[in-house]
């Protein structure tokens, strides 16, 4: 698929942060980039660039914002609460295993969290986001967080959010959502591509 292909939806993970290094689950705690992160963000420049997008959102978190900035898309980005990251509620900075020291059955995207987002919730907010990305016209790009990146794409494509559990995303990749046979199906395009 060429990055220059219309009415695509193309998604940013925000570039590495503390805790995407540790593991610890991050949902509105606001973190920075680290350096590295900084520089992963700064990498996403050359891909995207020299495009043109007909709108370009973002989380209003610093991690994802600043990842727009870096890639140079700051300054006409519009921040969209709908991108924030999952809501962890208990598990905030919590890792896998600390939970299943507790709750060794938990699954995020099955279960949601206790104090947090349930998976009917993020799967709503998720659909709010993706009707109003059909409504908008010509190529979108978007910069937020890895979990809601991937409920985001399930729902895209009519499935359950329980389908991200399987679409690994890393820090600073490129994803794209379009369409296939003249706009009768929405498919995912490309994932996880550095």
């Amino acid at each position: 698929m060429s990055i220059a292909d219309q009415n695509c939806v193309f998604l940013v993970r925000h570039g590495e942060t503390a805790w995407s290094l540790t593991g610890q689950h991050t949902g509105r705690t606001d973190l920075a980039l680290t350096p590295h992160g900084e520089e992963q963000a700064r990498a996403l420049l050359p891909r995207l660039g020299d495009q043109v997008f007909d709108q370009v959102l973002s989380s209003p978190l610093k991690r994802a914002h600043r990842t727009c900035e870096l890639a140079g898309f700051g300054a006409v980005a519009t921040l969209d609460p709908d991108l924030l990251e999952w809501d962890y509620g208990q598990y905030e900075g919590r890792t896998l295993a600390d939970v299943h020291k507790e709750r060794p059955d938990w699954e995020l995207f099955r279960d949601g969290c206790p104090g947090g987002e349930s998976v009917r919730q993020i799967s709503d907010r998720a659909d709010r986001a993706v009707a109003h990305l059909r409504a908008l016209k010509g190529k979108t790009l978007l910069f937020s967080s890895g979990h809601i990146l991937r409920v985001l794409a399930a729902r895209w494509i009519g499935s359950e959010a329980a389908l991200g559990r399987h679409l690994v995303l890393d820090p600073a990749c490129i994803c794209a959502l379009g369409y296939d046979h003249g706009g009768l199906d929405r498919v995912i395009r490309l994932w996880n591509s550095r």
